[in-house]
């Protein structure tokens, strides 16, 4: 993959963040953007068209959680990618920014290996999810997941699964390690058409994993589901 095609906005008041993040993924070859507070952040997201967005929680002006809910209002930036920085002790503010559409976390204090191995990692998801599209199919370790004839195979024995498990297992699978929120699920989903509740998903989800195994479908407590091989 080339990372030079791919723009990075780092939003944070702590100069010396911005310069660490910023110094590292210019290595990687990335174009590098950096923001001050969300404020700016919001403009420069909207002059530059980031594909990844680095949002720090805390800062003046406009914290990360507002400017991440400002931003996925937009239509452009319904499908950019939404990082969030966070201290450790900060779970509420996870489960918030998840709630208003982050698409992961990076915990401080920042490690610059393991930052760009994040970043990687998360941009290398557009690139499954664009080849899912095209064929239809998903592939992941010994899972092979074909929309087209609504079949799923695991080391290459057919599961045979209720319409709304499988495609709710195509939607955690076409983006792994992504968290899903409960919001999320019911719309893509179930949509509006129909009343649900998150108890519904909770057991598509424990059905799943019954024929399946528990080595793919995660719970994010207090937030939702994610798919990541265990």
């Amino acid at each position: 993959m080339s990372t030079a095609k791919h723009k990075i906005l780092i939003v944070d008041d702590e100069p010396d963040i911005r310069e660490l993040i910023e110094y590292n993924l210019k290595k990687e070859g990335y174009q590098v953007y950096t923001a001050s507070n969300g404020q700016e952040g919001v403009t420069e997201a909207k002059r530059v068209m980031p594909d990844l967005i680095i949002l720090d929680i805390m800062m003046p002006k406009m914290d990360g959680i507002e400017a991440c809910r400002i931003l996925r209002t937009m239509n452009e930036f319904k499908n950019t990618f939404m990082v969030f920085l966070t201290a450790r002790s900060e779970e509420y503010s996870e489960i918030a920014g998840f709630n208003v559409g982050a698409d992961d976390y990076i915990a401080k204090p920042i490690k610059p290996r393991a930052l760009t191995s994040r970043i990687n990692a998360i941009l290398r998801r557009n690139v499954h999810s664009e080849e899912a599209e095209v064929e239809n199919k998903v592939e992941i370790g010994d899972l092979v997941i074909d929309r087209e004839a609504f079949l799923v195979f695991r080391k290459g024995e057919k599961i045979v699964l209720a319409k709304k498990e499988f495609e709710l297992l195509y939607l955690l699978a076409s983006k792994p390690g992504k968290v899903y929120t409960r919001d999320v699920i019911l719309k893509n989903i179930w949509e509006d058409s129909v009343v649900v509740t998150n108890r519904t998903i909770d057991v598509h989800i424990r059905k799943l994993r019954e024929k399946l195994g528990d080595n793919y479908v995660s719970t994010v407590k207090g937030v939702g589901y994610k798919f990541e091989l265990k």
